[in-house]
């Protein structure tokens, strides 16, 4: 019974996902273009601009309020010895979140965002986080179980896990103008591979990277892990909720539904890095209009984190070589929507300002 009302939470969600507005998008172009400066000579920026007025449905889009959203989960597939941490560093990391000592703090508080830490399915019960301020929990189960010898969860958990996700965004919608998407696991670098595998359809071996470290030999062990998971689990590449259950992570799930859950709430989302997008691609198989409301922060250094970004046809707004995960580069893209907004509603128009035009 469970499954079956959230299966039916979920396609309600749907039905509210739109495309962008094309007017307001064109109303935007119509500013931009006009703007004293040479034409789109802001570039990329420009081209933010434009989708933000077609998310927000306005030309004055207001993002003051934003909100990383750092889901967490455990994995079983750790017990192959795919990561360079013990699992133990998923509750550690927490804590050091909730303390406000974690990079993701740093670079939140430079962005004027605040992080809130999900608890989706780590092994840890966290039961002296569960007042704290900034601390939710929606566990689903104490880790997923060992990808490499069957399925991570069932499908009723894989559902729970993107119903938990979309109520989320759902609850924080009234608050949030935009938000991030984040992670902590130990491993999840490797049920994240496996979903890009799935998705893009490219080689296991030219999708895996060395993760937290890992060395040349330890990589090709990952990369055997990554293939037998896939060997044994054999996941529909076209049903997403498939795909999460027989390879994937409950904070992964967490993720595609918080996406699928702020499109359904007309707001942004700031996709992080490698393992985000793996929940951005789950949620894009579900359903491809959310792909409309996704910002991609930046191209991690992972090798599949390209591919991904190319299966959704986006473009990450930088490259700076990081590989940390937690949101942290959701975190600092959020200065560039900022600058994007800021484009579009405080730059002068040629009329505005008495400025001459280019000359025809």
């Amino acid at each position: 019974m469970i499954s079956e009302q959230a299966d039916s939470f979920l396609q309600a969600t749907l039905r509210k996902i739109y495309p962008q507005d094309l007017s307001w998008r064109d109303r935007a172009i119509e500013r931009l273009e006009q703007l004293t400066m040479p034409y789109w000579a802001m570039g990329d920026f420009m081209d933010l601009a434009v989708n933000l007025a077609g998310v927000y449905r306005t030309i004055t889009p207001s993002i003051s309020r934003k909100r990383i959203v750092v889901m967490v989960g455990d994995h079983g597939v750790t017990e192959e010895g795919v990561s360079c941490y013990p699992p133990d560093v998923t509750t550690q990391m927490v804590h050091n979140i909730i303390d406000g000592g974690a990079a993701i703090n740093a670079m939140s508080r430079q962005a004027g965002a605040d992080v809130c830490v999900v608890d989706m399915g780590a092994c840890d019960a966290f039961t002296s986080l569960q007042d704290k301020s900034g601390f939710i929990s929606r566990k689903i189960s104490t880790g997923t179980a060992n990808i490499a010898r069957g399925p991570a969860m069932s499908r009723s958990h894989a559902v729970m896990a993107i119903q938990a996700g979309v109520e989320l965004a759902n609850k924080f919608s009234e608050q949030v103008d935009l938000f991030g998407t984040g992670d902590m696991g130990i491993g999840n670098t490797t049920p994240s591979t496996a979903i890009a595998a799935v998705l893009t359809g490219k080689p296991v071996a030219e999708l895996t990277g060395n993760g937290t470290g890992l060395d040349e030999e330890q990589k090709k062990a990952k990369i055997a892990v990554i293939e037998r998971a896939l060997s044994a689990n054999k996941p529909d590449p076209k049903d997403g909720i498939d795909v999460l259950a027989k390879v994937g992570g409950f904070e992964i799930g967490g993720i595609a539904g918080l996406i699928l859950g702020a499109a359904a709430n007309q707001k942004a989302v700031v996709v992080d890095g490698f393992i985000s997008t793996a929940g951005a691609l789950i949620a894009y198989t579900i359903e491809p209009f959310v792909r409309d409301y996704l910002i991609c922060a930046h191209k991690s250094v992972e090798p599949g984190h390209r591919y991904m970004l190319e299966k959704l046809q986006l473009e990450p707004l930088f490259s700076l070589n990081m590989r940390l995960g937690e949101g942290t580069g959701a975190a600092f893209a959020m200065n560039a929507v900022d600058a994007a907004v800021r484009l579009l509603t405080e730059v002068s128009t040629f009329s505005e300002a008495g400025v001459s035009t280019k000359e025809k």
